[in-house]
């Protein structure tokens, strides 16, 4: 029974020392291979690649949006084109005629790029989906107003009877003089209304258009 007693006593003193040193010898180990880890080694070394890699998506994410959006100004600047210059609009009247296929597609995707498009162009870089969204409707407006308006530069006006074209031809005249500010104002409205009477159930001037020549008219009248 006292050998049992000793032998008790004995592991008691040896089992926390096994642990202690198991614990050092993890100690060492772990210590070790962190020494182990310094740059130059394939582990380490490849660790910043993520970011860097990050940062040039970042970068190119950042060129192709505002390449983007300098696209959509583009666009809406050839369309505004035509919006102020009713002439212009009646040399290519398919341009005004939503019930066509193609113009229909043209402002269907102008709308929804405009709807897509950020307040400022940082704000989709933190939002992938957002941009890749405005990025494709972009797409899809410059695709569509090319399409549209190169069918209006093909047909003209040859999709109209010659006497249409005859009045559609005088509608340009006056137009011209209803938006040119050197004319008295009552020569501009005069020359608007008859506008709108050979026009009648040939074309639909775009509201833009319009008023754009009333607000000319206006600011005339008030001088």
């Amino acid at each position: 029974m006292g050998i049992l007693f000793r032998l008790a006593e004995l592991l008691l003193i040896l089992v926390p020392l096994a642990g202690a040193l198991y614990a050092g010898w993890r100690t060492f180990r772990r210590v070790g291979g962190q020494r182990d880890e310094i740059p130059g080694d394939d582990a380490p070394a490849a660790r910043p690649l993520p970011d860097a890699d990050a940062g040039r998506d970042r970068t190119v994410l950042w060129r192709t949006i505002v390449r983007t959006v300098d696209e959509h100004d583009r666009i809406d600047a050839r369309w505004l084109d035509y919006e102020l210059d009713a002439a212009k609009l009646l040399d290519f009247p398919l341009m005004t005629d939503v019930g066509d296929p193609k113009v229909m597609a043209f402002h269907k995707a102008k709308l929804r790029a405009d709807l897509l498009r950020p307040a400022r162009a940082e704000d989709l870089l933190d939002d992938r989906q957002s941009a890749a969204e405005y990025l494709s409707a972009v797409e899809d407006y410059v695709t569509a107003f090319n399409a549209a308006e190169a069918e209006a530069q093909r047909l003209r006006r040859s999709d109209f009877s010659r006497e249409a074209q005859q009045r559609m031809s005088r509608a340009q005249n006056l137009l011209r003089v209803a938006a040119d500010p050197s004319a008295t104002p009552r020569e501009r409205a005069q020359s608007l209304e008859l506008a709108d009477r050979e026009l009648q159930g040939l074309v639909v001037l775009p509201q833009a258009t319009r008023l754009g020549i009333e607000r000319g008219i206006a600011g005339e009248l008030g001088r």
